[in-house]
């Protein structure tokens, strides 16, 4: 059964960090474009970072200098680091890769 299954979220002030974890099962992380989406309040969902197989990465202009995806091959799990956080980046964070979906985490950031 293919699973990709996020956690990490959760309430943070301004200026804090939060790691999300996303576990694959049934697929390899290794051989897909794995990308984080979020989906604010009212908002489309949209891309927030993406990484390729071979390591390139790509960025919202929101949050540039702020986010880091990466992915760790031998524990099959995609991670998206989220520094400086702002009231703006709170939403629901869905893993992706390929035509995989993951449930979505929360992430709230107020004060």
């Amino acid at each position: 059964q293919v699973q990709l299954v996020e956690s990490g979220g959760g309430l943070v002030q301004p200026g804090g960090s939060l790691r999300l974890s996303c576990a694959a099962s049934g697929i390899s992380l290794s051989i897909y474009v794995m990308a984080w989406y979020r989906q604010g309040p009212g908002k489309q969902r949209e891309l927030v970072a993406s990484r390729t197989s071979g390591g390139i990465t790509n960025y919202a202009d929101s949050v540039k200098g702020r986010f880091t995806i990466s992915r760790d091959n031998a524990k099959n799990t995609g991670y998206l680091q989220m520094n400086s956080l702002k009231p703006e980046d709170t939403g629901v964070y869905y893993c992706n890769a390929g035509r995989c979906w993951g449930q979505g985490t929360q992430v709230t950031v107020s004060s």
